[in-house]
C-alpha cells in the first residue's frame, strides 16, 4: 500500500466506506429473513470494510483479520480515537463471525444479533467521521 498516491489512498478509503454501508444494508435485509448467522457475518464485514478505510488512508495494509484488529488497536484504540466500548463491539462481532462461519453447532438468534444492528450503524458513522477528518487533513 505504500506505493499508492495520496489521491489513490483517499479513493480507496471512500470506496471502503461505501462498501461498509452496502454491507450493512445486506445485514439489515437478511435480518428481515431471520438469517441471523448471515446477519452476524455481514455486520462484522461492514465494520471490517470501514476499518480498512482508516488503514488505507494511513497507507498501511494488513493480510489478516487479526492483523487489522491489532493495527486498529495500536493506532486508534490506544490513542482514544476509537473508544474502548467500540473496540469491544468490534471484537464481539469478530468472534460472532468466526463462530457463525466455522462452528458447526452455531446458530445465532434474533436476541443475540438484532440489537447489534443499531450499534454497528453508530460505529460506522463514527468511523466515517474519523475517515473524513483524516481525508480533510490530507487534502
Amino acid at each position: 500500500m505504500a506505493t499508492l498516491t495520496t489521491e489513490e489512498r483517499i479513493a480507496l478509503a471512500k470506496y471502503r466506506i461505501e462498501r461498509a454501508k452496502t454491507t450493512l444494508i445486506e445485514a439489515v435485509d437478511n435480518a428481515g429473513f431471520g438469517h441471523w448467522n448471515l446477519v452476524a457475518n455481514r455486520l462484522y464485514y461492514a465494520v471490517f470494510h470501514a476499518l480498512n478505510a482508516l488503514i488505507a488512508i494511513d497507507g498501511d495494509a494488513v493480510k489478516t483479520h487479526k492483523g487489522l484488529i491489532s493495527l486498529i488497536g495500536l493506532h486508534y484504540v490506544n490513542s482514544g480515537v476509537i473508544k474502548t466500548e467500540d473496540n469491544k463491539l468490534i471484537m464481539r462481532l469478530f468472534r460472532m463471525r468466526q463462530t457463525a462461519d466455522y462452528d458447526v453447532y452455531c446458530d445465532w438468534n434474533k436476541e443475540d444479533v438484532s440489537p447489534l444492528i443499531e450499534k454497528v450503524k453508530l460505529l460506522l458513522d463514527k468511523i466515517e467521521n474519523i475517515s473524513n477528518q483524516k481525508i480533510d487533513n490530507l487534502s
